[in-house]
């Protein structure tokens, strides 16, 4: 009697179904993820369990022959050796600490537009691998470097020179004193031959000032000159020819 044998013929003949069932679980072996229909995603996901558990006896038994054994099992099931080869070898891993359930569909709301049937998705289940907590990283703000003055050259001698004198006389305190006392000095030496300079300058200025303007004055007097000579001699040409006539 076939008391409870009518699941998942879907509409086709044995031959047609157990090749399309060995197809889906390649393409699912090989992409871990692939969109059918809701009735192909259910009659799928006891095969392709089966196949996995097949993977897991052989990944757990040390006798060659007996792996040899299930992984031939597995090829007259999916017929495709690469497929068995990457889940024997690869995919085998992440269910050994799994009892069961390597699969799970998903329900998708749309429907198939050319005669509605129900989709649906059918993946593989792996393991969440746990997050690492990352450790919070105190946050140092780079402090601005100090501007530093550049020294020339010939300074830098010299302090080295006054620092072994120190070593060499032992009263650094004392020395230190009259080195300072004689920088000061010099600066007001500098300082008041700044100012001479200054006010030479200056003088010299005024002077030239000075004599621009005595030259401009000796050149304002001889034009006056030179018109009132002009003047006097036009005068007297004017009076002669009256003087003729009295005569």
């Amino acid at each position: 009697m076939r008391h409870r044998k009518h699941n998942h013929q879907l509409g086709v003949k044995t031959a047609h179904r157990s090749s399309l069932i060995a197809n889906l679980s390649c393409s699912l072996i090989e992409n871990g993820r692939i969109k059918t229909t809701l009735a192909k995603a259910r009659a799928l996901r006891p095969s392709i369990e089966k196949a996995i558990t097949l993977a897991k006896k052989a990944h757990a038994s040390d006798d060659s022959s007996k792996k040899i054994h299930y992984r031939r099992l597995a090829i007259a099931r999916l017929r495709s050796k690469t497929a068995v080869a990457k889940l024997f070898d690869e995919l085998v891993e992440q269910f050994v600490n799994r009892s069961g359930g390597y699969t799970r569909i998903y329900k998708l709301a749309i429907p198939r537009l050319g005669d509605a049937a129900e989709m649906a998705l059918i993946e593989f289940v792996e393991e969440v691998a746990k997050k690492k907590t990352k450790k919070k990283k105190s946050s140092k703000k780079s402090k601005p470097k100090e501007a530093v003055a550049e020294v020339p050259s010939e300074e830098v001698p010299a302090k080295e020179e006054i620092a072994s004198s120190n070593v060499e006389d032992g009263n650094g305190k004392d020395v230190l004193k009259e080195e300072e006392m004689i920088e000061t000095v010099d600066v007001a030496e500098e300082a008041s031959s700044d100012a001479e300079e200054s006010s030479d300058s200056e003088a010299n200025v005024e002077e030239a000032s000075s004599d621009d303007e005595t030259e401009s004055s000796k050149q304002d007097e001889k034009t006056t000159a030179e018109e009132a000579e002009s003047s006097s001699e036009e005068g007297d040409s004017e009076e002669e020819p009256p003087q003729e006539e009295k005569k």
